[in-house]
């Protein structure tokens, strides 16, 4: 039997992004770490998003991903929020690709419904299942708890993408 399959789910933002990383074998989800990165609202744009690079960098070195799962930006009402969460974003997605991780990507809505049964849940609905899927995980902060279920959401899509690989094989 293989070993378990570690995986760094993110909630990007721009002044906090949520990261929660879990392991995965077969079907059992052991959750590992998690956390809240932030940057300085005072600071400018750049050295903000160099601060989150940093920080998501060393996340990335001390617990060794084989893969990440990104949630991706819904349009907001704000353009200058969307703006902001793309910025982060981008800071995700470039540092997996500078440790050439798996980079998978996913709306909101696909990670509610594969975590919690329904697409359009609330953030608490997402904390008591994540709570419930990992009780070790004691996840306070709804960033976190959105990073371990995009995690979560990985594991099962790729779970079902090695079956039908198998299959076709």
């Amino acid at each position: 039997m293989a070993g378990p399959i570690r995986i760094l789910g993110l909630d990007p933002g721009l002044a906090r992004m949520g990261w929660g990383v879990i392991d995965v074998t077969g079907s059992r989800l052991v959750h590992v770490a998690h956390g809240v990165l932030t940057s300085d609202a005072k600071a400018d744009l750049g050295r903000r998003l160099f601060a989150l690079h940093t920080a998501l960098c060393e996340v990335i070195a001390q617990w060794s991903p084989q893969s990440i799962a990104v949630e991706q930006a819904f349009v907001h009402k704000d353009p200058s929020a969307a703006l902001k969460i793309g910025h982060a974003r981008a800071i995700a997605l470039l540092a997996g690709a500078q440790a050439e991780l798996e980079i998978a990507e996913y709306t909101p809505n696909h990670i509610k419904k594969s975590v919690v049964g329904a697409g359009h849940a609330g953030k608490e609905q997402v904390q008591a299942m994540i709570k419930r899927l990992l009780p070790t995980a004691r996840v306070e902060a709804a960033d976190a708890a959105d990073a371990l279920a995009a995690a979560i959401t990985h594991a099962h899509y790729a779970g079902t993408r090695a079956k039908i690989v198998a299959a076709l094989a």
